[in-house]
């Protein structure tokens, strides 16, 4: 450890005196490091774009979804929605996840809130209210979203539709258009209107 440290303090008078001698030199050669440093980080930031692409595809298909476990599914919800451009996407784990598994911001700085549930039967009233218990208490001010590969009981959508605060109801068919990039979970924008009521051209 010692000896390290000694190594590096040599190091950083040999590269002190070499700049003070030879200032020119030494910006150029700075200025190259910062490059190599900044394709790197460019490089790396490609190819996880590309295997988030691939991930992607590969996933889209209900049938694949429906072979899923919940972690799996989890993460699928996760990427997809960094692929939509949402920032600071966590997946927050199995226990102790207050009714959410995915947390996200989106674009406009709107904060999200996700439960996601890889289910083969109906998601009842319950499970909605459940989830509309976290959104008030832990998650106040969030959007929330439930995902689910499977589909939502009348009674489920009607409690999801009456509830005070904001829900996104992702099922089954809406997923697989939003898997594709077909659906999105971010607001459409309403053209303005014009004089008249008019919605205004495009």
């Amino acid at each position: 450890m010692l000896a390290g440290l000694v190594g590096v303090a040599i190091a950083a008078v040999l590269v002190a005196n070499f700049a003070a001698e030879y200032p020119g030199a030494a910006m150029g050669i700075t200025a190259l490091l910062i490059a190599a440093f900044g394709g790197v980080l460019f490089l790396r930031y490609r190819v996880i774009q590309a295997r988030r692409r691939q991930f992607l595809a590969a996933n889209t298909e209900l049938a694949k979804v429906d072979l899923m476990t919940g972690p799996q599914f989890e993460h699928l919800v996760a990427e997809r929605m960094i692929a939509e451009g949402f920032r600071r996407v966590r997946e927050r784990g199995r226990s102790g996840d207050g009714g959410v598994d995915i947390t996200a911001v989106a674009p406009g700085g709107t904060p999200y809130a996700v439960q996601c549930k890889r289910y083969s039967r109906t998601v009842g009233a319950p499970e909605v209210r459940n989830f509309l218990g976290a959104l008030a208490n832990a998650f106040a001010g969030h959007t929330g979203v439930l995902v689910t590969s499977g589909r939502l009981t009348r009674q489920a959508r009607e409690e999801a539709l009456n509830a005070r605060q904001t829900l996104l109801l992702i099922e089954r068919d809406r997923l697989a258009d939003w898997l594709i990039g077909r659906s999105t979970l971010l607001p459409q924008r309403v053209p303005p209107l014009a004089e008249g009521g008019e919605e205004l051209a495009g």
